[in-house]
Parts: structure tokens; sequence; C-alpha cells
């Protein structure tokens, strides 16, 4: 609580600096994006450094003119990934005058649905929530935007199927941990693997994956010839170290996209050199977005946070959540004007096409119908230092992820 209590205080700095910058340059109505996320219970591994992309690329955004003079004023609350307090931030912000909504938290983004669709807000999921929301048609307005699991599970796949060894005859083990975001992946990859004609057996670990050392003695005795994790926070830490104990080759470890250069850390640098991860948008600040932020944001002194975050895999996936959010918003006010509203922003991200926030992230395209984007991506391979991407952008057995998407869209459209 006392590090969140840090982290408002360093917000409140930014904002008011943020204003004062705005004052200055812009007097047009300003635009309101919520982002009521979860800074004190499950989701605290990631969403300082996200949510600190995401201002700082706000601010960057608000120093160079807004959109088209009108400054962005982010709204920003802690829901403690609980779905009532969350709804009730919600409520608040679209009180507000918000026009989108990010919560970060897969049960909160999920209890908001209903409400979004019924109250024409546009909800981003990026990385969370419904895979089954890239169905546009049934969830106009909740955008993932990126690689579902799904999706990333099947970039996975191709990637072993076409950089080590192929897949037929192999033995995969899918680890993850005992929850539905753990289990999400395993109907792409049992499609599969009767496609592709590999085994697959998953083993599951109890919540919150600190002890998993039963688990991998099971997966030592499968003798695997890869390994996919799928888990988040702490618990990654321990499979990756928990699966080289056990004699799996770190070459041989693949991972969900969460998994960061703090964990690489906490494992051993050197120790985890070689384990490779699902990647949705670059690291590091060699890209000129991030170039952008430094000049008019963190060289100034108006950061939101720890000048290290800066360029980190999960400060990037903020930045590049918000990148996709203001093209959308200025696509909106290009064609159809201020006020900008929730319909008029969603139509917005529906014009959006092969946009790669300057080379940031994979180029995405959004349509009535795709609000995913694609499901692009790349692998990256942890070098000792950083990680290094050794694939260019893809996307994976597309078909298999649809069946996915659209059966259980369908299934919602029922249940409403």
């Amino acid at each position: 609580m006392k590090q969140f209590t840090q982290y408002l205080a360093g917000l409140a700095g930014a904002a008011a600096l943020s204003l004062g910058g705005m004052a200055q340059a812009q007097e047009k109505e300003p635009i309101h994006f919520a982002l009521l996320q979860d800074f004190t219970a499950v989701y605290t591994f990631v969403s300082t450094e996200y949510n600190q992309g995401q201002q700082d690329y706000l601010r960057m955004i608000n120093e160079t003119g807004g959109i088209d003079g009108h400054p962005i004023e982010p709204i920003i609350r802690d829901t403690a990934n609980e779905p009532q307090r969350g709804l009730e931030a919600y409520n608040r912000a679209r009180r507000e005058g918000a026009v989108l909504v990010d919560f970060f938290s897969t049960p909160v983004s999920r209890a908001a649905v209903n409400r979004v669709l019924e109250d024409e807000m546009v909800m981003i999921t990026a990385l969370h929530g419904r895979g089954d929301a890239s169905d546009g048609e049934t969830f106009p307005y909740v955008f993932p935007m990126m690689a579902t699991y799904w999706s990333q599970a099947a970039v996975l796949a191709q990637y072993i199927d076409e950089h080590q060894g192929g897949l037929e005859g192999k033995r995969i083990a899918l680890v993850h941990i005992d929850s539905p975001f753990g289990r999400e992946p395993l109907p792409v990859l049992e499609t599969l693997a009767e496609r592709k004609g590999f085994e697959l057996r998953n083993f599951p670990y109890p919540s919150p994956g600190t002890e998993q050392s039963a688990t991998w003695s099971d997966v030592r005795r499968y003798r695997p010839d890869h390994v996919i994790i799928w888990g988040a926070g702490g618990g990654q830490q321990v499979s990756v170290r928990e699966a080289i104990r056990n004699g799996i080759r770190s070459e041989d470890i693949l991972s969900v996209v969460w998994l960061a250069e703090t964990d690489a850390r906490n494992v051993g640098s050197r120790y985890m050199k070689g384990v490779k991860r699902f990647e949705a948008v670059g690291t590091g600040t060699d890209h000129d977005v991030l170039q952008d932020i430094i000049q008019y944001v963190i060289e100034p002194g108006h950061g939101s946070g720890p000048m290290e975050n800066v360029g980190s895999s999960y400060y990037n996936i903020g930045v590049a959540t918000m990148a996709v959010s203001v093209q959308a918003a200025r696509l909106a006010l290009d064609e159809f004007g201020a006020p900008l509203t929730g319909d008029k922003l969603r139509r917005g991200f529906e014009r959006i096409d092969g946009f790669d926030a300057r080379g940031l992230m994979p180029p995405v395209t959004l349509t009535h119908e795709d609000h995913q984007g694609g499901g692009y991506g790349r692998v990256s391979q942890w070098n000792g230092d950083s990680w290094e991407p050794v694939t260019d952008w893809f996307h994976a057995y597309q078909d298999i992820v649809w069946e996915e998407i659209e059966q259980d869209a369908a299934a919602f459209r029922e249940g409403r």
C-alpha cells in the first residue's frame, strides 16, 4: 500500500505538470481516458510499469499539441482487481465524461462487458479479458487490439514447428497456473496436436504459483521436447527455475507474454539465457516513439515513474495501448468532429489500418468484424542482458483461433 501511495503521489505531480503544459498550448475540450486498474492486489507485477507507459505517452501527446488541440486527461483509480469496485470507479468516470476505459484486469473487464455495451463506452482489453471480444459484431465497444492468448499459443506453436525441429512426433508440455487464464491456450494447442501430429500434455499447478515442485517432477518424468509455461508474475519465475532444475534446456522453454526483464533478473540473467517468449510490443528505447517520450517527457523531468522502467516490456505495452487509442481518437475527430463520444471513438478504432506506433508494435488493422487486429506477434529470446527478437512479426493458425472466437461469442450472444 505504501508503494501505491507513493505511485499515486507521483501521478498527482505528473498530472499537475501535464495540466499546466496543456493550459499553455491547448484550449479545446479535453478528452478523458479512464485508466481504472489494479495497483494493490493481483496485477501489481505489471500494472505500475504499464500505467507509467500510458501516462508518459499521453503526456508526450499533450506536450506536442494534443489531438488537434484537444488535451487528453487521464482518470486514474485503483480497483484492487475487485469487479464491484471497478464498476463503481467506472460509473464515476463515466459521469466525469470518460469515453474510454482500460481496467487491465480480466475479472473486472469481464464484469463490465454488458455495461460498456449498453453505455456505448469503448473498453480496451489488450492482453487480458475475453478473447472472443475479438468478434466486433458481438462486442462492438470492446477492443482486445493485440493478440489474444489463443493467438499467442498459435504463434509459439508455429515457432516450434518452423524453427525448433518441427512439431510432428514431439512431446509438448503445457505447464500452467490452474485458472481460466492458465487453461486458455488448451483448445488451440489440442487442435494443433491433432493436425500436426504431436503429443500434448498439460500440467497445472495451484495458484498463486509459488509452489510448483511436484508439478515439475511430473514434467521431468514426461520428458518433453519443449515446454510452454503459462503463468504470470512470480509464478513465471518459479516455472523457469523449476524447469531448468529438472533438466529442461532453457532453449526449449517458451512463455506466454508475461515474462519480463524483472523476471530475468530475479531468476538470474545468465541462468535464464535462451528462454523464449511471445512478444506483443518491442522493448527498449530504440524506437521513435520512445525517443519522443524521452525528449518531451523524461528529460524535462515530467515522467510519471522511475526512469529505469522506461523501455521495459510492460512500460512499452502501456505506451502501445495509448498509441492505438490516440490514433483511434484522432481518426474519429477527423471524420466525425468534436465532441468525441464513445460511438465516434468506436468507429475511429475500426478505421485503424496498418498502424504500428512508428515501429513499436506489429501493424494493427481493426475492422467492424475483427477487434483483435490480426493476432500478430513475434518470438523473442533472453540473451543474458535483454530480450532479442528471433522472428519478424507474424501470426499463425488464425483459422483455429477464429473457431474459438466464434464459438465463445455465440455462447455469449445466447446467454444475454
